[in-house]
């Protein structure tokens, strides 16, 4: 395995050079995860620490976690519930803040998107909405949310208020998505149990851009939960329990400001 630093260094391909599959034999880093993390849902990462979110599915019970990227020790945890709501999805941070959407554990219910503190996870607002939301992205202006395989989307302003949904017409059920030089970078399932990591333009959420992702040698497809992007690279944490990141040097993401 490579040091740590290779995470720092910079883009190493230029947009439209991303091989046309990406496979987990791509990677630059992979980082055991030390911890219990049932079923992973979302990351996210400011360069020092990896947030993740995962659901124990029997227990009922879901969970932000925080990892140090130095040596994929688990730092903290807390459990993320509220009623019946313990569903945390993809999630994305900015500034000072992660936001978590916790969603009921079925389609077509409903669904609080949560502001917490990066420091001390304290939440700091939320909104519900009556949906289930499974992931979301955030940018200055705007949060956007995905419903069940995100079939449709959803845009907030920061406080909650709606101000349009639209349907998803890529035909991919993502679980992750993030936000980066204009663009929304999203991935997840498409037919047949293929995966693929989607450049979708915003506000109009066209797709513009397709990178179709192989399998770890678990035989999870790579794109299956978990991802984000750090410096032009890819992370993605495919696997549950025994979780391994996955970082991709380039990938041609043309997303320096993440």
């Amino acid at each position: 395995m490579r040091s740590l630093l290779f995470l720092f260094m910079p883009l190493a391909a230029a947009f439209g050079q991303a091989p046309a599959v990406l496979n987990a034999s791509d990677a630059g880093t992979v980082l055991k995860l030390h911890g219990k993390t049932n079923h992973v849902q979302g990351i996210d990462t400011d360069g020092v620490y990896l947030w993740v979110t995962s659901v124990d599915t029997a227990g009922h019970k879901g969970f932000l976690h925080e990892f140090l990227l130095a040596d994929g020790s688990e730092l903290r945890r807390i459990e993320l519930q509220d009623g019946e709501r313990f569903h945390p999805g993809g999630i994305a941070a900015d500034g000072e803040s992660i936001w978590i959407p916790v969603a009921e554990y079925r389609a077509n219910s409903s669904a609080v998107i949560q502001q917490r503190n990066k420091r001390t996870f304290a939440l700091e607002f939320q909104f519900l909405v009556r949906d289930h939301i499974g992931c979301i992205a955030v940018t200055p202006e705007f949060l956007i949310g995905g419903n069940w395989d995100s079939r449709d989307f959803y845009v907030w302003d920061h406080h909650g208020k709606l101000i349009r949904k639209v349907a998803n017409k890529t035909g991919n059920a993502y679980q992750d998505m993030k936000f980066g030089s204009d663009r929304i970078i999203a991935s997840g399932g498409l037919p047949e149990r293929r995966g693929a990591v989607d450049w979708l333009e915003f506000p109009s959420m066209h797709l513009v851009r397709r990178m179709m992702v192989g399998k770890t040698d678990r035989g999870v497809s790579l794109s299956r939960e978990a991802m984000t992007t750090f410096k032009g690279q890819l992370w993605m944490l495919p696997e549950d329990e025994h979780s391994r990141l996955f970082v991709f040097p380039g990938a041609g993401l043309a997303s320096p400001d993440r």
